[in-house]
């Protein structure tokens, strides 16, 4: 029987003796700790090496290389100089291919999971090998080595800097204290703590020992992934208390009690017989798959996994700007004249954030949390300037984005259709951009369908089919052309409205090829045949144009305003109550969501937004709806992935607020009055 001895700085009271068998040998394996004293190690070490065939050693700081550098700890290095009898090991090799294998596992199991994370190391050094494969997927990495490590207050925040630290030739360590945190003036370790605890509030995940993370608790850890060592189930226990979401298991779990990889890795020298010199790569993966052993994933309270995204806003009048503070005062006393060069003046400020958004849950038990970052210019504003100009302050809004740790960025309302409609954004944006239009399209029909069944006038077929006519204002648009194609396979005839001709025609001829049946008419003004529609859409960009009279449509139709600003004014509106106009189609986000006003009721977005969510949980971050021809597919693709995450249609929603049940039946009362008057005259 082979007998393997772990001498660790740990507490005693973790100690433990048992049998087992591993690699085909009979083994007792025995763990000791020494309560942090360095002579009682040495005392352990007298004791049991005598009795040991390998000895590892456990909770000392381990020899590292950090880039060309190697880097020898001389308090363990004198623990090892005190073994001659037997082998010895820090299981260092061991765990920095299960650190790398983890991460690696952790990437393809949880998809795309550490995209743009932001992630605090406690010691870089320490953790090299696994930051070097974390910054293949993130930038967003924090060393506090310094801190941690020489009490200088500063963050190292690149594997550049980590490396020039290590090598002594960081800047910082030149850098002195003021006066004022000074060792005889302040209390520097107490304020080195204050500011990892905040550092650790911020990151989305912490790469600590056990020992470490123990200091700390749910205001630090609450949300968080945690990636350590040796985690029995009482340490798991304790962290989900801690509020943590995940933690990643650097060490395997191939006995009924928790061992170290110090353990594991003395075990396959007392096995093999070789010392750490001999053991090749070879030997370990043959080893590993011999066991089986795999990394672990641990959810201590549930799968729970947290994206997180950014999303561009932006006023859509100048009313809107007064909506702010201290603008609500300029606007309430300045006359016309200021407002309009408060408006100019606006569209060339720097991108800001306007709201953090919580609270977003999936039925899956994903999660997703993000921003709303505001660029100040109008559609008036947007309009006027180059399309560069726009791009400009978008890929800004997309640096602050990445910098809070977004993992997707979506454009709402003007940003999307300025240029090529987010193809040059994206090019050019440090994360993937989305402008929402493939939902936008689907909530956009999803709302007409379900306004046209909740009125009741038109008839639906047995097939979901409205029997019907349907007229799509703006089809050449990025929105408008996915509707017309949808609407084709929906509804009987479909009317589609566009000034560029030769577009109109490629896109009829598109549909045809898609949807031969297809019954389809092409007109260059909404003028004609407004009163036989059933169901009108309108998805242009004509800021503030006359899109069609209003007047003219048929009593009982459905007009769905996907445009931003809406191409139905509020007086228009008004004038015909027999006719349901509604505001696109509005998405009811799941979870207790949080966020400031957008001019929807609480935990409602729009659909361009809500297709940020959608992906940011499905851990989709890519560039998904780009550009001025959206695929129907991805249409259909984006609609089920949010009814999968618990996205369901709002409550039908026009410029004057929700229409409640009553406000549908007088719409229908109305409607068929004036129908009857119709048909008698």
């Amino acid at each position: 029987m082979k007998t393997v001895v772990s001498i660790s700085l740990g507490s005693e009271s973790l100690d433990y003796d048992f049998k087992t068998k591993f690699l085909g040998r009979n083994f007792r394996v025995v763990r000791r700790g020494a309560n942090k004293d360095l002579e009682k190690a040495e005392a352990l070490i007298e004791e049991w090496q005598t009795k040991a065939d390998v000895i590892g050693l456990g909770m000392v700081r381990e020899h590292s290389e950090v880039g060309a550098y190697k880097f020898t700890q001389a308090s363990t290095k004198a623990l090892e100089d005190k073994i001659t009898e037997v082998p010895v090991t820090t299981g260092a090799r061991l765990r920095e291919i299960l650190q790398e294998w983890a991460i690696r596992h952790t990437q393809m199991e949880v998809k795309n999971f550490f995209a743009n994370s932001k992630i605090l190391f406690f010691s870089g050094k320490s953790n090299y090998r696994a930051a070097k494969v974390m910054s293949e997927f993130t930038d967003n990495l924090t060393f506090a080595d310094p801190i941690l490590q020489l009490s200088i207050p500063k963050f190292l925040t690149s594997l550049n800097s980590l490396e020039l630290y290590a090598a002594g030739t960081h800047q910082l360590l030149k850098w002195k204290a003021p006066h004022v945190l000074s060792p005889s003036l302040a209390p520097v370790g107490e304020w080195n703590k204050f500011i990892v605890r905040k550092a650790m509030a911020k990151a989305d995940m912490i790469v600590a020992t056990y020992a470490e993370l123990n200091e700390f608790g749910i205001e630090e850890l609450g949300g968080k992934t945690v990636f350590t060592s040796s985690v029995s189930d009482d340490r798991l226990a304790e962290l989900g208390d801690k509020g943590v979401d995940m933690v990643v298991d650097f060490s395997p779990k191939i006995f009924k009690q928790m061992v170290s990889n110090n353990v594991i890795e003395a075990m396959i020298l007392a096995a093999t017989e070789k010392s750490i010199d001999d053991l090749t790569e070879d030997d370990f993966l043959e080893i590993i798959s011999y066991h089986d052993i795999k990394p672990r994933l641990l959810y201590p309270t549930g799968y729970r996994r947290k994206s997180r995204f950014a999303f561009v806003i932006h006023p859509l009048s100048q009313e809107y700007l007064g909506k702010a503070k201290p603008l609500d005062l300029v606007q309430k006393y300045a006359p016309k004249t200021i407002m309009n060069g408060v408006e100019r003046a606006m569209a060339y400020s720097p991108p800001f954030l306007y709201s953090k958004v919580t609270g977003v849950k999936s039925p899956t038990g994903a999660e997703a949390e993000g921003w709303l970052i505001s660029v100040g210019g109008t559609p008036k504003e947007i309009m006027a300037h180059s399309a560069e100009f726009t791009y400009r302050r978008l890929l800004a809004a997309a640096k602050m984005a990445k910098r809070l740790g977004a993992q997707i960025m979506g454009l709402g309302a003007f940003t999307k259709v300025v240029g090529d409609a987010g193809i040059t954004v994206a090019k050019r944006a440090p994360l993937p951009i989305t402008t929402g239009n493939s939902y936008s399209a689907s909530g956009a029909l999803w709302a007409a369908h379900d306004a046209s069944k909740k009125l009741g006038i038109v008839k639906i077929g047995a097939n979901n089919k409205v029997q019907g006519k349907a007229m799509v204002v703006g089809a050449t648009g990025a929105i408008g052309s996915v509707c017309a194609r949808l609407l084709a396979k929906a509804v009987d005839e479909l009317y589609m409205v566009a000034p560029e001709t030769a577009k109109l025609l490629m896109l009829k001829e598109d549909i045809e090829r898609e949807t031969p049946d297809a019954k389809l008419h092409l007109m260059a003004y909404a003028e004609k045949n407004l009163d036989e529609m059933d169901i009108i859409v309108t998805a242009t960009s004509g800021a503030g144009k006359k899109i069609l009279d209003i007047m003219e449509v048929k009593p009982g139709c459905v007009i769905t305003d996907v445009a931003r600003p809406l191409d139905i004014s509020a007086e228009d509106v008004a004038r015909r109550p027999d006719v349901l106009v509604i505001e696109s189609g509005e998405i009811m986000l799941p979870g207790d969501v949080e966020m400031k006003n957008i001019g929807l009721p609480d935990k409602v977005a729009y659909a361009c937004l809500a297709e940020t969510i959608v992906l940011a949980l499905e851990g989709r971050f890519e560039n998904f709806t780009l550009g001025r021809h959206i695929e129907w597919e991805k249409v259909r693709e984006i609609y089920k992935l949010g009814l999968k995450h618990g996205m369901t249609l709002a409550a039908i929603s026009g410029i004057n607020g929700v229409y409640s049940d009553e406000d549908i039946a007088q719409v229908r009362k109305l409607a068929l009055e004036k129908l009857k008057e119709t048909s008698t005259a």
